[in-house]
């Protein structure tokens, strides 16, 4: 299986690389980006360089253009698209229809992969995919479970590929609206999943408070590990019981399913962590790439280390086991 990794600068870019990345996905500094965060992204030169370098390693590019276009203002993804395909990408990663139409009529010979944020789950709605815009692989969405994941690919014509390690989106992906709902930002269309510039930490007491915009998320106890404070990880109270509706803040680790995965005929296992710094991008890559090549004995020692380096320094299979509570 292909492993394909992030980059939300050109320094982290060549770290990916370097760390033996088959491909390496990343975006530009604007909102046609589910990662629109500041100081992270590409430039058009930036991008230009980064693709140059990966060619000399043999190594791919893929440029998500994963949010949802807004009705007047197209022409910044339709340029994008432009940008991106003059570069030479090896893929782009679109979440929108209209942008995968204008992409398919315009560079019928540009590869076109299908975001998570599309959302596309099942055999009808990836068909539909293949049929009217030709595309080439699917992200699949961090809902469907092992067995889930075999039928899909025993139904479908094209490539999949699953996230493997790193944050862990517990949501429909590409419809949801608790962010947004708390900041007015939206995930999927400005690209800002609980922005920096509406988080914040404070003491009450012994305890620490993290909030989201106008709401508490979370209240973590002295010497608890924090998570960042994202609606779907927070702490909510539901009947007389208080805790985790959806999920832990907790990172997706599956290296105990790879073998599974692969027979289930995932093509390519997705690492998650375009925000995150270039020495965690490299440490992962790594990790996971002697992993893979490793014998499933060995593996848990290779990527131990990464735990301490997840959100709460934990981490969950999630809805690849599927142990809903």
């Amino acid at each position: 299986m292909e492993l394909i990794c992030p980059a939300g600068t050109p320094s982290a870019f060549r770290e990916a690389v370097d760390a033996g990345a088959d491909a390496v996905y990343c975006g530009f500094r604007d909102e046609t980006n589910a990662r629109n965060f500041p100081g992270l992204n590409f430039s058009r030169q930036e991008l230009r360089e980064s693709i140059g370098y990966a060619r000399k390693k043999n190594v791919q590019t893929f440029v998500a253009l994963n949010t949802f276009m807004r009705a007047g203002d197209e022409t910044l993804w339709y340029r994008a698209a432009d940008d991106a395909a003059a570069m030479g990408v090896d893929a782009l990663i679109l979440a929108d229809f209209g942008l995968m139409a204008y992409v398919a009529e315009k560079y019928p010979e540009q590869r076109l992969h299908v975001s998570v944020q599309a959302s596309a789950s099942n055999r009808d709605a990836i068909q539909f995919l293949i049929d009217a815009f030709g595309a080439k692989r699917v992200v699949l969405p961090r809902v469907l479970t092992v067995q889930d994941i075999a039928r899909l690919t025993r139904q479908i014509n094209c490539e999949v590929e699953v996230f493997a390690f790193g944050g862990l989106c517990v949501m429909a992906e590409g419809r949801c609206s608790l962010s947004s709902y708390a900041t007015g930002k939206s995930p999927n269309m400005n690209g800002v999943c609980s922005p920096a510039s509406h988080v914040k930490y404070r003491q009450d007491g012994k305890t620490l408070v993290s909030e989201l915009g106008e709401y508490t998320i979370n209240r973590f106890a002295p010497n608890e590990a924090s998570g960042y404070p994202t609606l779907c990880k927070g702490r909510f109270e539901i009947g007389d019981t208080h805790g985790y509706a959806f999920e832990d803040p907790v990172s997706l680790d599956v290296v105990d399913h790879i073998d599974a995965l692969k027979d289930a005929g995932v093509a390519a296992l997705k690492i998650e962590g375009r925000q995150r710094g270039k020495a965690y991008v490299a440490e992962v890559v790594s990790s996971l790439k002697r992993a893979l090549a490793a014998q499933p004995a060995e593996r848990s020692a290779l990527v131990s280390r990464l735990r301490t380096m997840s959100e709460g320094q934990r981490t969950t299979s999630g809805a690849y086991e599927k142990r809903w509570r």
